[in-house]
């Protein structure tokens, strides 16, 4: 054969050979392995007694319900939000964290940006998945340039149009 084509199969055979060496030296040996085999995950078994060191940010550990936490002051919130969908997310995940809530911050910061309820309301072409259960707009369409919690109440968005509040 021609040089011309071996001189690439030489260059594309030493990159993957490279890319494997590299492979080799920097991804640590029990990253994506498990007690059963392989995990289809970013884990790392050795890594497990850094994380416990982190410092927890977060109310709901399971072991006390965040509605229950956040309901013996903002039950009427809670309880509204209990008659909708939205009464299975938790409060944390629009106030932000709550461990050491109400003493330090006093008040939780509130994201209200479009983008918070973009993540679940953006329409998807998905039919035959539970995400088209959940109703989406077209962000493209849809009060561009307005928050959502303009005209919606974010514990429960059916409740009342914000807009006649």
């Amino acid at each position: 054969m021609k040089s011309h084509v071996w001189r690439p199969l030489y260059v594309v055979i030493a990159f993957v050979v490279a890319i494997l060496v590299f492979r080799y030296f920097y991804i640590p040996k029990d990253f994506g392995s498990g007690a059963r085999g392989f995990m289809y995950a970013f884990h790392r078994k050795s890594n497990e007694a850094e994380w416990k060191k982190q410092p927890v940010k977060y109310r709901d550990t399971g072991k006390q319900k965040m509605h229950e936490y956040c309901g013996t002051c903002h039950g009427k919130e809670v309880k509204i939000r209990s008659e909708d969908l939205h009464g299975i997310i938790p409060c944390e995940n629009c106030h932000g964290p709550a461990l050491r809530h109400p003493e330090e911050p006093r008040k939780l910061t509130i994201d209200r940006s479009r983008e918070l309820c973009l993540r679940c309301h953006t329409s998807l072409p998905y039919t035959t998945s539970e995400r088209k259960r959940i109703p989406g707009i077209d962000p493209k369409t849809h009060n561009v340039g307005l928050e959502c919690v303009f005209c919606h109440n974010p514990h429960n968005p059916r409740l009342a149009d914000r807009r006649g509040q």
